[in-house]
């Protein structure tokens, strides 16, 4: 039996086919946020696959900070995936807050993305 959707799911949903319909072949650059870390994808909806990721799990970034839940973690975050993105040759993204909100981590995220060199 199928399990009726709760409110995220369906934000989630509803945001996630918006940004599908603007995208215009542009990659999407996904934030999922934990209460421990954070991720960032950059996922070619038209291929469906994966360009580019990063997320506070890695050793590299790991090393770097005390805990993966700050802000200064998901600026890292940010950076890290933007320059893996242009590694790949990406340069314009549509970003997908995922039904969060524009704010804190994900805001620090997008932001520091954008310095990095990201175009959305």
């Amino acid at each position: 039996m199928a399990e009726k959707k709760g409110a995220e799911d369906r934000r989630k949903a509803r945001v996630r086919r918006a940004i599908k319909k603007a995208a215009n072949g542009r990659p999407r650059l996904s934030v999922f946020r934990s209460s421990k870390q954070i991720y960032a994808q950059i996922i070619d909806d038209v291929r469906g696959h994966t360009v580019a990721s990063a997320s506070t799990l890695e050793a590299d970034v790991k090393g770097k900070l005390k805990t993966g839940a700050t802000v200064d973690a998901a600026k890292e975050v940010g950076r890290l995936v933007a320059e893996r993105a242009a590694q790949a040759g990406v340069t314009q993204v549509i970003f997908d807050r995922s039904g969060y909100l524009y704010h804190g981590r994900v805001k620090a995220l997008a932001d520091a993305a954008r310095e990095s060199g990201l175009d959305f």
